[in-house]
């Protein structure tokens, strides 16, 4: 698939929760919410910390470090002090697996 690339299995990640993975070298999260997978950068804008170490809330992940979330399906900042947002990954799954925009 053109534009996409295989970072995992889906059963890598069980529903609910995070996992760390690398694209090409750039640290990414991926999170299994409701039979859905999403995917964003790793690090959080504002402390620089690993979200896949965080706490999901719902549709939003909390920072390890400093505590400021955000939104996992948009990667805006939900909750001080982030203010930033952070990237978000087009997600597919084909055969079991987990397929991750390349842009």
């Amino acid at each position: 698939m053109a534009g996409f690339t295989v970072i995992c299995k889906t059963s890598d990640v069980p529903d609910g929760e995070v996992r760390a993975f690398s694209l090409a070298g750039t640290p990414i999260a991926i999170y299994h919410l409701d039979g859905a997978f999403y995917a964003t950068e790793d690090r959080c804008s504002h402390g620089l910390a690993s979200l896949s170490e965080g706490i999901i809330d719902g549709d939003v992940i909390e920072c390890p470090l400093h505590f400021g979330a955000f939104n996992i399906r948009t990667g805006a900042a939900a909750a001080p002090p982030c203010s930033i947002a952070i990237k978000t990954y087009e997600v597919r799954e084909q055969g079991g697996e987990i397929l991750v925009g390349v842009t």
